[in-house]
């Protein structure tokens, strides 16, 4: 087993250990979104756009709540993971609401082999890319599976964001880890999961690589597509830090008195027509 292999190996059994706990949690608002509620955060749900019709791929979909609110905006949803408990879960999610979707069980590298066809919109949102050792290998994925004039939305917590770290709730945000980040990933170990603090796990640890924007842009330049907009935001859709508070949108904010930092980014990535 090569590195990159254990890495994925360690993060598939963590992600999939996790499925169960984050079904349950409120953070996930699974019940909301059975009984209709659209669960996306603010951001992607303006930014998205209109999808009906559209084929819609969402990569790295974990319990495909995000890919089940798009089907209900009119896309034709197909969703990948590489874990078989949370393919298992969106399944179970799609036939409880009632709404049509696909879902795949694989690593996002093998996409194009496991998934014909091609897509309007290939859809990746928070926490995905960060689990991706070689960003160039995603970009052209993405490129790959995308249809001529279609786009790629991507929603990610900003690579600055993640290299500050905070000890305690009103301590200083700390620059602890690189910004350009080499090829070993950052491990992590942690006994909880972000969705609900109270669950311990077992499987603690985590490896994870951090893109700098620069390299994001230029992977997605490389594989021919081409940028229509590039957004940063104030906000996040979880607690990267003690002192984030949740507002009323459901998304985390740096509180009054701290320097207002970039927190997530999003942006849109055309494949040319021709």
């Amino acid at each position: 087993m090569t590195d990159i292999e254990e890495s994925f190996a360690i993060n598939k059994a963590r992600w999939s250990e996790v499925v169960k706990i984050h079904a349950r949690s409120a953070f996930y608002r699974v019940a909301e979104f059975l009984k209709g509620e659209d669960v996306l955060s603010p951001i992607e749900s303006a930014e998205i756009g209109p999808l009906q019709g559209k084929r819609l791929l969402h990569l790295q979909c974990h319990l495909g709540l995000d890919t089940l609110c798009l089907a209900r905006r009119g896309a034709i949803v197909t969703g990948l993971d590489f874990s078989p408990q949370a393919v298992a879960k969106a399944e179970e999610l799609s036939r409880d609401s009632g709404i049509p979707a696909r879902f795949v069980e694989g690593n996002v590298y093998d996409t194009p082999r496991l998934i014909a066809g091609r897509f309007d919109v290939v859809y990746v949102t928070w926490g995905a890319i960060c689990w991706l050792p070689d960003i160039a290998r995603w970009a052209e994925v993405v490129a790959r599976m995308l249809a001529p004039g279609g786009f790629l939305y991507l929603l990610e917590g900003h690579p600055y964001a993640h290299v500050l770290e905070q000890t305690e709730a009103d301590g200083p945000l700390i620059a602890t880890y690189d910004y350009f980040q080499g090829a070993a990933p950052l491990v992590f170990r942690d006994e909880a999961t972000y969705a609900d603090a109270s669950a311990q796990i077992v499987n603690r640890e985590a490896h994870e690589w951090n893109h700098a924007i620069g390299s994001i842009l230029n992977a997605l330049i490389d594989a021919g597509l081409v940028l229509e907009w590039l957004h940063e935001h104030d906000r996040l859709a979880w607690r990267l830090y003690k002192c984030l508070e949740e507002g009323p949108d459901r998304m985390f904010h740096l509180p009054a008195g701290r320097p207002n930092l970039p927190l997530a980014f999003s942006l849109k990535s055309r494949r040319p027509l021709t």
